[in-house]
């Protein structure tokens, strides 16, 4: 019964320990993301080569392993509307939103609040279970967040079409989590990813090739942008997105997108260490009511599971 226990216990560390690690690799992504719109390069061009190039690693990697699975007949529905969902909506929507608000702060702020419609998802499609205290972990989590985040960015001029597109982002998001979750009982983690991406590459080329390569020039094909876009597919598409199937599996699509919330907190500490810019004290009390947050969230989680056995 003790092996049991350490073997749980280490089991659920790990889960932990992927979950930030995949969180890191997105609140990373926030800038390499933001160098692209920088340099003015279409959000067509740099998300399809992006989510092309991650499918196409995962495929070289689980052909490798000899792990490459068929979809079955009753799944394809589910993985067509998961690569629609997410990266098709997600994408688009997030990096539009990022650069129509003409702020990554409040984009960030606007997609930590996916833990509160994930709740309600969980509760619906999966009968996961919330607690008084989960919630508190929640709202500790969102509000820490928004300690971090408030700055005085400038916002663009179509501030409120941004806000729309990321809204439509975060509900794509969660739409994104439960399929996901339905499916991981059948399909490993690299292939689901694998399948969403190449699919999802098939609705974005339409659009890469009308709009993307519209004022293509071989800028596009310099080391300034290959590299965060290699970044992007390698990093944050290909490695992130199979840690997190792993994580919904794991924890449910309501817990796992607590973690999710802490994706601009990152993305905050990565620029401060990188010194695009500064964290007064109000910012790291946030940081740590957000962890606090995570961890009450997290740590309920644990113990209903124990009563329950």
């Amino acid at each position: 019964m003790i092996e049991v226990d350490k073997n749980l216990k280490k089991s659920k560390l790990l889960i932990y320990l992927v979950s930030v690690f995949a969180i890191i690799l997105w609140g990373i992504s926030y800038i390499w993301t933001d160098m692209l719109i920088n340099l003015d390069i279409p959000v067509f061009y740099f998300v399809f080569v992006r989510i092309l190039l991650a499918g196409i690693i995962l495929f070289l990697f689980n052909a490798t392993k000899g792990r490459i699975t068929r979809i079955r007949r009753k799944d394809l529905p589910k993985f067509l509307l998961l690569a629609l969902f997410e990266p098709f909506i997600y994408f688009l929507c997030e990096s539009y939103g990022l650069k129509e608000t003409g702020s990554p702060t409040l984009s960030a702020m606007i997609i930590a609040t996916i833990p509160i419609f994930s709740i309600g998802a969980g509760m619906l499609f999966f009968k996961e279970k919330i607690n008084m205290a989960n919630i508190i972990g929640i709202l500790l989590c969102i509000g820490g967040i928004c300690l971090v985040v408030m700055s005085r960015d400038e916002i663009g001029e179509n501030v409120i079409f941004g806000i729309i597109l990321l809204v439509i982002a975060v509900l794509s998001e969660v739409g994104h989590a439960s399929i996901t979750k339905s499916l991981s009982f059948n399909y490993s983690s690299q292939i689901i990813v694998m399948y969403q991406f190449l699919i999802g590459s098939v609705y974005l080329l339409p659009l890469f090739l009308t709009k993307g390569l519209e004022n293509f020039s071989m800028d596009y094909l310099s080391a300034e942008v290959l590299y965060p876009v290699v970044c992007l597919a390698f990093l944050c598409s290909s490695l992130a997105f199979s840690l997190w199937v792993s994580t919904i599996k794991s924890l449910g699509v309501a817990k796992s997108s607590i973690f999710s919330a802490l994706i601009p907190v990152v993305a905050a500490i990565v620029a401060w260490i990188l010194g695009h810019e500064s964290l007064n004290a109000r910012q790291f009390v946030g940081i740590a009511v957000s962890t606090a947050g995570v961890i009450l969230s997290q740590y309920t989680a644990r113990q209903d599971k124990v009563s329950q056995t």
